[in-house]
């Protein structure tokens, strides 16, 4: 974890601490000249001083350094700024997920995946379950870990960093979190709660996922297969091949087929999005016949009669 840490570090920072810790050698030597003349005999007195005066310079340099305007300078300090590289943590249950691994195969993540090990140890406790269920997708874990560590433009990074003091795992995410400054990547949704309220940044999978869907507006027409009985009466239920739920009223004897609704309302829940339509057969009975019309009829080849040779006949 100190390389994390230093390459946290910006550029403004360790060249503040550097200056610092100059001036502060320079104002030790001054200061253990006096001593000398004033102590002649003591000899540990301005190695102390120069140990002291060193670290303050240190201190006071690297908080100073924000100050600093390194893209004034231009040349290799002027993309300073674009070079820091960030850091996210991989919570268990999106590793288990996967589909963290199809989005870092598009290029959408950047920076430095981090890994903790007390995340492998869990991953490691369910894959070696005895749970047929468990084992599974403790497996599925591990698989995706190791796909993600085959992607080139990835670097992956397993830390040590634990801390025994706390139990539970999605703790532990956060206070790694907040001590190194990073994002956790989850698809939970209590430990994006709690990690909001501890003040660590959250990159949530199904969030994006829903925010992917397409955009319905009530009004428009959809085709969808109604698959069971809704909960109300004379309901229908239909899924989108997003696993988007559609409830549709009127659709109770449409079940296992496929008809053409009217979209009446939109309702964004933190499950995710649900969609209400209604069946109307006069607008199955339109869309279907304007779908007819907009296909080409075929017209059906005429049969060739086959008439043979043409026989002509000789008058007497």
């Amino acid at each position: 974890m100190f390389e994390i840490r230093l390459e946290q570090v910006s550029l403004k920072r360790l060249i503040g601490a550097a200056f610092g810790s100059v001036l502060g050698i320079i104002g030790a030597y001054l200061m253990s000249l006096v001593i000398r003349e004033a102590l002649p005999t003591q000899r540990f007195v301005p190695l102390c001083v120069l140990l002291w005066m060193t670290y303050v310079g240190l201190i006071v340099g690297a908080k100073k350094g924000e100050m600093l305007n390194l893209a004034a300078l231009g040349g290799i300090f002027g993309g300073e700024k674009s070079s820091k590289k960030t850091f996210k943590i991989l919570d268990t249950s999106v590793i288990i997920d996967g589909r963290i691994a199809d989005i870092a195969e598009t290029g959408f993540l950047d920076g430095v995946l981090v890994i903790p090990q007390f995340v492998l140890r869990e991953l490691q406790l369910v894959a070696d379950s005895a749970d047929s269920m468990k084992r599974n997708r403790g497996r599925r874990g591990l698989d995706i870990l190791q796909r993600i560590q085959k992607m080139a433009h990835l670097n992956v990074q397993i830390v040590e960093e634990d801390f025994p003091q706390v139990r539970e795992v999605d703790m532990k995410l956060i206070e790694l979190a907040k001590i190194y400054d990073c994002k956790v990547i989850t698809n939970d949704f209590n430990l994006n709660k709690v990690a909001q309220l501890h003040g660590v940044e959250v990159l949530n999978i199904n969030e994006l996922a829903n925010s992917l869907k397409p955009i319905v507006l009530p009004g428009e027409t959809m085709r969808v297969f109604i698959l069971k009985e809704g909960k109300e009466y004379n309901q229908g239920v239909a899924y989108l091949d997003d696993g988007t739920m559609v409830v549709v009223d009127n659709a109770k004897k449409m079940i296992s087929k496929t008809i053409d609704i009217a979209v009446t309302s939109v309702l964004q829940t933190t499950a995710g999005k649900m969609i209400f339509g209604k069946f109307d057969e006069r607008v199955h009975a339109a869309v279907g016949a304007e779908k007819h019309e907009r296909v080409p009829r075929k017209t059906e080849p005429q049969p060739m009669t086959n008439l043979g040779p043409e026989k002509t006949t000789i008058e007497s």
